[in-house]
């Protein structure tokens, strides 16, 4: 008899009924049907046929199965049997079992067998590879959770679906709140419909089934600058059909920071080199010419005419001298001291002063300050500086009055400080000189008003845009580079 400690776990508990051959063909089919996780299930624990007292070769999992001359005698010692097999095919044993058996025993008829079978190795089948795969989803999400990078997982309309658990981090919001949302809303914090004006790689991706990248920016809450690499990567179905993208944002600031130090470093070169050549080429033989000058005005042996030749030459020299000092200042970087500066607080500051003379030529002033602004490194006098010219010029356009606008606004990567004036325009055949040294069209001033502003702008790392039109105004924008939101070195400088 079989030990109770094997038949306790079966769930089902099996007795067979058949001549030896019947046994011997239902005994290789089971070997060759089941696994180690179906044989945990089932358990044939008894056979019942004439004559022999053991089935050759019947055995499970090292238990030897007894063979009875009958089945009454095999139930009868088997009382947990809760299923028969009938291996013989036989219609008057089959009708026979029907009567008999109870019903807590299931019979199973010859063509059931190998089908009741592979339907439990199927079963097992099904549940080892769903552990497998749970398995590997869990492996793989754990991968992705882990990863610096946010990742998001989007349909063919650039919704969210799915998204790993940096981005949760990040945007402090949970699971169900992104869910459904575009993923500019996410990645770029742009308000609805203001992502066609981005650089959009998730459209680009849709529409060239290749892989593509863009850059962003954000403002966070300490008015700092965060840029981003967002790489999208389409996922293809069968049919090569476009239905699900992977967009991922990487924090590239400390990079774009240390760009920035190469760019201004290079800069700072290229000036002290100039400044090194005016130094060197002119001031030195102006000096002699103007040593010699003076020697000839003290000699005795020259005449009045002479000497009024001398004195426009000393006179020329030392206009020369003046230029060249302001040229070489010019050349020079600017030794103000910088801070953190609030372009939205010096438009404010300024235009308490600037108001006044508005009013005076009748210009009506409009002044409109972005919130989000970030913050600039500058010194804010320079700043304050670069103001105030740009709106005396622009009153000088309108001399009988008119309107000005001051604004500004992020412009993606750089913060934007903009004067515009509906004056008479700069006409198109100056305006490539108008940010040359020494270029006025006035008949007073050393012209260094917009180049020093020029100047100003680029050793900030930014840059200047004029938009011009004769009898409608001129716009002149100062882009300049945010604080970025990266650790200070500490290094001076």
């Amino acid at each position: 008899m079989i030990e109770g400690s094997y038949i306790q776990d079966k769930r089902y508990v099996i007795g067979v009924i058949g001549d030896i051959p019947a046994l011997l063909t239902f005994w290789q089919m089971f070997r060759d049907q089941t696994n180690d996780e179906l044989l945990k299930e089932i358990g044939v624990v008894a056979a019942a046929l004439p004559g022999e007292t053991v089935l050759p070769g019947a055995d499970d999992s090292g238990q030897v199965i007894p063979t009875y001359a009958g089945y009454k005698k095999m139930l009868e010692n088997h009382p947990e049997i809760n299923m028969v097999i009938e291996a013989t095919g036989r219609p008057g044993l089959v009708h026979e079992l029907r009567n008999y058996l109870p019903p807590a025993i299931t019979l199973v008829e010859r063509g059931a067998a190998n089908f009741f079978i592979n339907l439990l190795a199927s079963n097992q089948i099904w549940v080892a590879c769903k552990l497998d795969l749970l398995h590997t989803q869990n492996m793989l999400k754990t991968i992705i959770d882990q990863m610096e990078q946010e990742i998001l997982f989007l349909d063919e309309k650039g919704r969210v679906m799915g998204m790993n658990q940096t981005v949760l981090e990040r945007t402090g919001l949970p699971k169900k709140a992104l869910m459904g949302l575009p993923y500019c809303d996410v990645f770029t914090h742009a308000p609805e419909g203001e992502c066609e004006e981005w650089d959009d790689p998730f459209e680009k991706t849709m529409r060239t089934h290749a892989p593509a990248e863009a850059t962003t920016s954000l403002v966070d809450r300490d008015g700092r600058v965060q840029y981003f690499r967002v790489y999208t990567n389409p996922v293809a179905d069968e049919d090569g059909a476009i239905n699900h993208v992977v967009a991922i944002r990487r924090d590239i600031t400390q990079r774009r920071s240390m760009e920035n130090r190469l760019q201004q470093a290079e800069k700072l070169a290229s000036i002290g080199e100039l400044s090194t050549y005016m130094a060197h080429e002119i001031r030195n033989p102006l000096f002699s010419i103007s040593g010699f000058a003076n020697s000839l005005m003290r000699s005795k042996g020259v005449d009045e005419k002479a000497r009024e030749k001398l004195a426009i030459i000393l006179d020329e020299s030392r206009r020369l001298d003046e230029v060249l000092r302001s040229l070489m200042n010019f050349t020079r970087p600017t030794e103000a001291q910088v801070a953190e500066v609030d372009l939205n607080e010096v438009v404010t500051a300024t235009m308490d002063v600037m108001r006044l003379p508005c009013s005076n030529q009748k210009v009506e002033a409009h002044v409109t300050l972005d919130e989000s602004m970030a913050r600039v490194h500058a010194n804010p006098d320079l700043i304050k500086q670069c103001l105030i010219n740009l709106i005396k010029n622009g009153l000088e356009a309108m001399p009988d009055g008119g309107k000005l606008f001051v604004t500004t606004a992020m412009n993606h990567d750089l913060a934007m400080l903009a004067v515009e004036d509906t004056g008479v325009g700069i006409p198109l055949d100056i305006r490539d000189k108008i940010f040359s040294p020494f270029f006025s069209t006035k008949d007073k001033g050393a012209g260094l008003g917009l180049a020093q502003i020029h100047k100003i702008v680029g050793e900030l790392g930014g840059r200047v845009d004029l938009v011009s039109m004769e009898g409608v105004g001129t716009k002149v924008t100062l882009f300049l580079p945010p604080i970025l939101a990266v650790e200070e070195s500490g290094e001076s400088g």
